[in-house]
């Protein structure tokens, strides 16, 4: 299996010691986010690679050449300022922290996640494509891809709007943006892709590509996986990927995160964890049900 670590929380961002305990140890306890007495245990024994997501690298970095695994890093970064993005680090430490990821697992499985785009009076085609170029410059020679995605209508988003205050994308805006994207990252030896959007950019030089495709999950295990299960409603080309995080327990507190809905409960969720845990959130407690996952 491959290890998502995570599109739930930025677990590496806010619970790496946790996960390299995890890790020594040999196991991962996941609490089902639909049926919370469920509980699977991942023994690393089983885990084939490692897919790492997050806004901030740093503080697993002292820690990458202890994992014995496969490794793809994905690291999101967004040129939003602190009245959306209040608890990401400044973006030249992020940037320097993937410089030194991509020589340690390699630019092929070092990417970029320029991800969510969205439009606004403050945040306009002219300061994406600025920010964009500076971005791709600022990474030449380290990564090979970008992914970026539009923002999606989720509940954290429709309660954010008064501080998002996101317009709808035209035609001309996918224009706009294919084009400028595509001829930055081609200028500084890169190819640019979307993230599983009905409007791909191809037409503009975008690539048309999985983020997990079956051939790089291949290059790095020589195993093969079923795809992905449904997201938005359709079926993923992805391969299939196993979460080890939990909804509503990342600090970043983005206005636009789909994990995050209730900031109350992150606050709850944060003091419940315990770096000794098997499960990232609390413990393990009487009447649940613990099975090993296998694949």
């Amino acid at each position: 299996m491959i290890l998502y670590v995570s599109g739930r929380t930025d677990i590496v961002a806010f619970y790496t010691e946790w996960f390299m305990n995890r890790y020594k140890e040999g196991f991962v306890d996941v609490r089902s986010p639909f049926n919370p007495h469920m509980i699977s245990r991942i023994k690393f024994d089983n885990v084939d690679a490692i897919l790492f997501c997050t806004k901030n690298p740093m503080p697993i970095l002292p820690f990458l050449k202890e994992i014995d695994k496969p490794i793809i890093f994905q690291t999101t970064i967004t040129p939003y300022k602190n009245d959306i993005e209040p608890n990401v680090p400044f973006k030249d430490k992020v940037i320097q922290s993937v410089r030194e990821i991509s020589e340690i697992v390699g630019s092929s499985y070092t990417y970029i996640r320029y991800d969510p785009v969205f439009l606004s009076d403050d945040y306009d085609l002219d300061y994406h494509k600025k920010a964009f170029e500076s971005l791709c410059a600022s990474l030449e020679g380290y990564i090979k891809k970008i992914i970026i995605s539009f923002i999606d209508d989720y509940k954290n988003v429709r309660k954010n709007m008064s501080i998002l205050k996101y317009r709808e994308f035209t035609e001309n805006d996918y224009k706009e943006i294919g084009k400028s994207f595509s001829t930055s990252a081609k200028k500084y030896g890169m190819t640019v892709q979307t993230c599983f959007e009905e409007r791909n950019l191809v037409e503009f030089g975008f690539i048309k590509e999985d983020c997990i495709s079956h051939e790089l999950a291949f290059s790095l295990t020589g195993k093969s996986y079923k795809n992905w299960s449904a997201r938005k409603g359709q079926k993923c080309n992805c391969v299939q990927l196993v979460d080890i995080g939990d909804y509503n327990s990342c600090l970043h507190l983005c206005k636009y995160c789909y994990a995050n809905y209730n900031e109350t409960i992150v606050q709850k969720n944060t003091y419940k964890h315990n770096p000794k845990s098997s499960l990232l959130i609390g413990e393990i407690e009487y009447g649940d049900i613990v099975k090993e996952r296998i694949k």
